[in-house]
């Protein structure tokens, strides 16, 4: 969903959780009016429990905070964190919770997958770092490599409207919750007279169902001198794939940074074999090897950028719902590329070229089938039997009351974002 663009904006771009959670501390710590927050994955560790304590600050000096977290990615907070949070005034939703299977999370599908706050209608930030110690370089030697932008201006007034929209604010919320609704002020298309250009871009599985994917399309079929992509779960759609195959075939220097060390074993394996087609066509490909690569951003020539949740593969682009702001901005891209030339020079490899010795011959026959599989595998998934992606409010106990050991669920919703 395309929610118009605004100028006028101030960027930060934030690496990795050292960078990240100090200055999302900090914005909450000097909230005024309201705060909303939404995440795939929320941890009761160090980092989630100094959220917590923020957040339930913010509530108690009167300030209207509202956290959305994944049924999936968040399944493990503890009923005690969420009523110390809801306790305290902080309005708790989770997306699409489910019961477990033989101990296991089963809810997979149509995940809430964005990173998205906003404060005051003024600050916001997105991007694709979770709130969890695994972000925190300086904690763990498989700490996730990441980035968030920081923004201020117009576009933290359009995700904060985005934000109230999705969780059906002002009609759902408690009635004592009356949230400030801003104006809208976003520009209908881009002038590139005007600085501090950006445009917040959503995917959901109604309406908007490849806007993302269609505006790394615009950029790469524009592109004329370079594309950086950086990409936790590389594996596009076919569109994509021939349009940045297309971009280095004429000329444009097109550099990937993908995983060479993943957390999830398959998906190097998977995406190993679009490797000597891309690298055919003139693609340059960087493993990033020091810890495990969580990053989704780009940059196209010296114009334009984007940060966000969201990967280039089929989760991402056909079922999670998703978020990532696009930025017209020479400063914040040159800084965007500067970040990632250095981590191209201090961290990875490049790979050379694929040989094609024995064995290579598979590669015309399971490339096209793994590849098909895994592209029509969220269309697949949806024919299945399945819960329908909700909304819920856990209760808050009464006082004196112990909280329950699971807790309990009322005013369930569709998910309309």
């Amino acid at each position: 969903m395309d929610h118009g663009w605004t100028t006028g904006n101030r960027f930060r771009l934030l690496e990795n959780g050292e960078e990240y959670f100090p200055r999302l501390i900090a914005a909450l710590n000097a909230a005024h009016t309201s705060v909303l927050l939404e995440t795939f994955i929320l941890a009761e560790d160090d980092v989630g429990c100094r959220l917590a304590e923020a957040l339930a600050a913010a509530a108690r000096r009167g300030v209207q905070v509202a956290l959305t977290v994944d049924g999936f990615g968040s399944a493990d907070l503890s009923a005690d964190y969420m009523v110390r949070l809801t306790q305290a005034g902080v309005a708790v939703r989770m997306f699409s919770p489910g019961r477990r299977l033989l101990g296991k999370r089963a809810n997979l599908f149509r995940r809430l997958h964005r990173k998205l706050v906003a404060i005051d209608a003024s600050v916001a930030f997105v991007g694709g770092i979770n709130l969890c110690v695994d972000h925190l370089v300086q904690a763990s030697p498989i700490a996730k490599q990441d980035y968030a932008v920081e923004v201020q201006g117009p576009a933290a007034e359009a995700i904060h409207r985005f934000m109230l929209e999705a969780i059906g604010a002002g009609a759902k919320w408690p009635q004592a919750m009356r949230w400030r609704r801003p104006a809208a002020r976003g520009n209908a298309a881009f002038d590139a007279d005007l600085p501090g250009a950006a445009l917040l871009v959503t995917r959901d599985n109604r309406a908007h169902r490849s806007d993302i994917e269609r505006h790394y399309l615009m950029a790469i079929r524009a592109a004329r001198r370079e594309i950086v992509i950086a990409n936790a779960y590389f594996l596009p759609g076919y569109r994509l794939l021939q349009a940045i195959c297309a971009a280095a075939q004429r000329g444009v220097d097109v550099r990937l940074i993908l995983q060479g060390r993943p957390d999830m074993v398959w998906v190097k394996r998977t995406v190993d074999m679009l490797y000597a087609h891309l690298r055919e066509s003139g693609v340059r490909i960087f493993e990033y090897c020091e810890r495990p690569n969580h990053s989704k951003v780009a940059v196209v020539d010296d114009d334009w950028a984007t940060v966000g949740s969201s990967n280039l593969d089929p989760l991402s682009l056909s079922l999670n719902l998703e978020a990532n702001l696009v930025i017209r901005d020479g400063a914040f891209v040159a800084t965007l590329k500067d970040t990632l030339r250095d981590l191209m020079v201090r961290s990875c490899t490049e790979i050379s070229a694929v040989e094609r010795g024995q064995g290579a011959w598979w590669h015309g026959i399971a490339t096209p089938l793994i590849f098909h599989f895994l592209r029509k595998f969220p269309a697949w998934a949806g024919w299945l039997p399945a819960h329908t992606p909700r909304l819920v409010s856990p209760e808050i106990p009464a006082a004196g009351v112990a909280p329950p050991a699971d807790i309990a669920v009322h005013n369930v919703q569709r998910d309309g974002s």
